[in-house]
């Protein structure tokens, strides 16, 4: 006994130390990819030594001659920190997912390659100017500059991911930057899967007509400048099941609710504390770790300039320089438009145009996947563009018997020149020359904000479709493609697009709302991404005669939800005082509890209360009992509350309060009933997901900002060194936006907000400051992969200097690039 004793201990202690020692080599392996920040290189087609100086914050201060080098030395720093990020959207782009992640991601490389997103960005290479490919093919050089490092040396393949998803990388090319930026546009994307929405509950809906109420319009005139300070003083005022491909980690198209926002205001010296322009900006995206945004510092000839970039694109998207801060919002711009191809009944290759049958543009491609034979698929263009599968944003629900669905979209242009605009925009010196730079901008339509040292302005930028005063669905729902009336006119001019400069209120903002009202075919859009923020922007803003820039500061993480203020003003009206006496433990008595704490709260969608986890879980229940019996299957698809729907229907706008009967019940039900029913709906289900003491809940335990790795982030153990959690106040619906998952398990996950917040001020540039959700690195072994997170959680930010001996006085590093003999 005592031998067999002796073996199983000398048993254990090998596997132990066998495991030890695989933990080691792995962190060894791991560790080789971090990069070293101090360092001398030479490195080929450089024309002058190129200095990143690191500043406290793994900000790269780039200095160099002359701006190839600045670029190129750009693209070396993204390729130092980003690499596996970068990579990861290049296959995106490309629809090369499946050679690295086996048939889980076909759907998507299926579809990216429908899109042609790939040929497209190589075929647009030929619009660009001599400037912009020359500063393409710096910045790319010096990505390769890193790969070759990482290859000579041998430093871990370049980040840990490449060790446990072993595939070759090809040099960087210029037209990977230019597929990258389209790949944004794919992901800001919201009019597609709106139309499909819009087109699938017309099907569902008893009474078609009531769509307005659960997919309303954007109300009002529209809200960019605000009038003048003295004038507004006064009182505060059956189908198929969703499709997955729109949840993967690695998908990039997101549903409406999920596409692009994000907020942007200014105020003009007028109302400005220090005399000086004031501008705010803080672009929503998904969360992920490492973020999208990375910060970088370029000394241009023109002059400095910081802010905010993406890796794998060479362009600081929104920040300043000396003269000029530039800040972007999605648009909602309706720049998509789906169309019902007939095909011809005995060959399905021809299909059906103004002039009679056509035959399809085709084209095969092969899709190569990971431990599998390859997919060859063949893809369709008509003349309104390429056609899609059905299990695009549930195509396949809108679909006719004999038809196909293609797609108009100013995206898919084989001359995009947006990436020579954007570079040219960092050059700007002035409000006007900003704008007139920003004509060659094609997509994603974005509204831009420019402010110089004196003036203040905000235009949409983005081709603008013309369409037919006859268009038979003016764009709302998909249309028959081979009718004139309802094809594309070409676009309108860029001077068409709106435009806000020196108001004389002296603020300007946007939080995606809307900002015109123009008959059709001049409207712009009829779906815009918020009805709900721009309320609180409005009451923040004219709320004080000057702002500073902590004022600013205190607007991007204000949490107050006017919806809720509105909503628990109507569905409560009957259930705040019942006088009924309840005993504790009873549905009635923990009902009482409830709407007590809600009748005092502000709507402050606070992390460490209580009443947002009840408001949000009440609206959420109420809302679905308002849908489902006329939407059947269809309602879980409504998974974010539309405040509209709700205000509409229990201020019976229009008989909107028929929502609030159940069809297939006898008796009617009114509003009230739905209100009461919902309360107590949302109550149990927090008390089996959250306990029964409703004053110890806190939302910030709901409301977990998850950065996830996307494609380490389910792995066990491995999870928890990759992902970024943060408790987070917000909401769907508030200026510091976090938006909420809307499925699951947790609903309320907080899954897309500000991944960059920054706030300049021209009185004193230096005192601007910036952040980002994670930190510059994306190795998660870096002390940079999440350095940042806890100062955004606390809502605080880093200097945003171009002063560059307070970047060196802190430097964590400075590498220096040296042209090789």
């Amino acid at each position: 006994m005592a031998q067999v004793f002796t073996w199983l201990l000398r048993i254990a202690g090998t596997l132990v130390a066998l495991i030890v020692l695989a933990i080691v080599m792995m962190y060894y392996l791991g560790t080789r990819s971090l990069p070293d920040y101090d360092d001398v290189l030479d490195v080929p087609y450089l024309n002058a030594p190129v200095e990143i100086v690191r500043d406290n914050a793994n900000v790269p201060h780039i200095f160099g001659s002359n701006d190839e080098d600045v670029f190129y030395a750009l693209g070396y720093a993204h390729a130092q920190d980003r690499l596996w990020q970068m990579t990861l959207m290049r296959r995106t782009a490309q629809g090369r997912l499946s050679e690295v992640f086996g048939r889980e991601t076909l759907d998507i490389d299926n579809i990216m390659r429908r899109l042609d997103i790939y040929p497209l960005a190589v075929a647009s290479l030929e619009a660009q100017d001599e400037r912009t490919m020359r500063i393409l093919r710096a910045y790319a050089t010096g990505v390769n500059a890193r790969l070759d490092q990482v290859n000579d040396e041998a430093l871990g393949r370049g980040a840990p991911e490449m060790f446990l998803f072993n595939a070759p990388v090809a040099p960087w090319r210029p037209a990977d930057s230019m597929a990258i930026i389209k790949l944004m546009g794919v992901r800001l994307a919201r009019h597609l899967d709106t139309e499909v929405m819009r087109a699938r509950m017309i099907k569902a809906l008893p009474n078609p007509e009531r769509i307005i109420d659960i997919l309303p319009d954007a109300p009002g005139t529209g809200t960019a400048a605000l009038p003048e300070y003295a004038h507004l003083l006064g009182p505060p005022a059956h189908f198929a099941g969703r499709s997955d491909i729109h949840t993967h980690p690695l998908s990039p198209f997101a549903p409406a609710e999920m596409a692009g926002a994000s907020n942007v205001w200014a105020a003009a010296p007028s109302r400005s504390a220090s005399g000086g322009t004031l501008l705010a900006n803080d672009p929503h995206l998904g969360f992920s770790a490492p973020g999208i945004w990375y910060l970088a510092r370029l000394e241009l000839q023109s002059g400095g300039v910081i802010g905010g970039t993406i890796p794998g694109m060479p362009i600081v998207l929104t920040g300043r320089s000396d003269r000029l801060g530039w800040g972007l919002t999605s648009a909602g711009m309706d720049d998509q438009d789906l169309y019902l191809e007939e095909l011809h009944p005995e060959n399905k290759d021809e299909y059906r145009t103004p002039s009679g049958f056509k035959k399809l543009t085709s084209r095969k491609s092969i899709i190569n996947i990971k431990d599998e034979p390859p997919v060859t698929i063949t893809m369709h263009w008509t003349d309104n563009g390429p056609v899609l599968p059905g299990r695009l944003y549930n195509l396949g629900d809108v679909m006719q018997p004999g038809h196909a669905i293609s797609l108009s979209w100013t995206l898919l242009s084989p001359n995009d020149t947006s990436m020579m605009a954007a570079l040219r925009l960092m050059e700007a010196q002035s409000v006007e020359e900003g704008f007139a730079l920003m004509e060659d901008y094609i997509a994603p339509a974005q509204n831009l904000m420019l402010v110089d040292a004196e003036n203040i302005g905000m235009k949409m930028i983005g081709a603008m479709p013309r369409r037919d005063a006859r268009h038979e669905t003016q764009g709302r729902l998909p249309s028959y493609g081979w009718k004139e009336e309802n094809r594309w006119q070409g676009t309108f001019p860029y001077a068409s697009n709106p435009e806000f400069i020196a108001p004389a209120g002296g603020i300007l903002g946007n939080t995606n709302n809307k900002v015109v009202e123009r008959p059709f075919p001049n409207h712009v859009s009829f779906d815009w991404g918020d009805t709900q923020r721009v309320k609180r922007w409005q009451r923040l803003m004219q709320a004080r005669e000057v702002h500073t820039r902590d004022s600013f500061i205190e607007a991007q993480l204000d949490a107050v939800s006017t919806s809720a203020r509105t909503l628990l003003a109507l569905i409560g009206t009957e259930l705040w005082f019942t006088g009924e006496a309840a005993e504790e433990g009873t549905p009635l008595r923990r009902r009482q509890r409830a709407l007590s704490l809600l009748a005092e709260w502000s709507g402050e969608m606070n992390e460490h209360m209580p009443e947002p986890l009840i408001y949000s879980a009440w609206v959420r229940s109420l809302q679905l009992r308002m849908v489902q019996d006329e939407l059947g299957p269809l309602a879980v698809e409504l998974t974010h509350v539309e405040p509209l729907f709700i205000e509409r229907a229990f201020r019976d706008v229009e008989g909107a309060s028929v929502w609030c009967d159940v069809i297939q019940s006898q008796p009617i039900e009114t509003c009230a009933d739905m209100a009461r029913l919902a309360l107590d709906d949302a109550l149990i289900w927090i008390g089996e997901n959250w306990g029964q003491s409703l004053e110890t809940l806190r939302w910030g335990d709901a409301h977990q900002a998850t950065h996830d790795h996307p494609v380490l982030g389910d792995v066990p153990l491995l999870r928890y060194f990759v992902n970024i959690r943060q408790s987070t106040n917000g909401g769907d619906n508030t200026l510091q936006r976090g938006l909420t998952r809307g499925y699951g398990d947790n609903p309320f996950a907080n899954v897309h907000g500000a991944g960059y917040r920054g706030v300049y001020d021209f009185a004193d540039p230096d005192s601007s400051v910036f952040v980002t959700s994670t930190g510059q690195s994306g190795h998660f072994l870096s002390r940079h992969y999440d350095d940042m997170a806890q100062l955004w959680r606390r809502g605080e930010y880093i200097p945003m200097s171009l002063d560059e001996d307070l970047a060196r006085a802190g430097a964590v590093g400075v590498t220096t690039l040296r042209p090789a003999p």
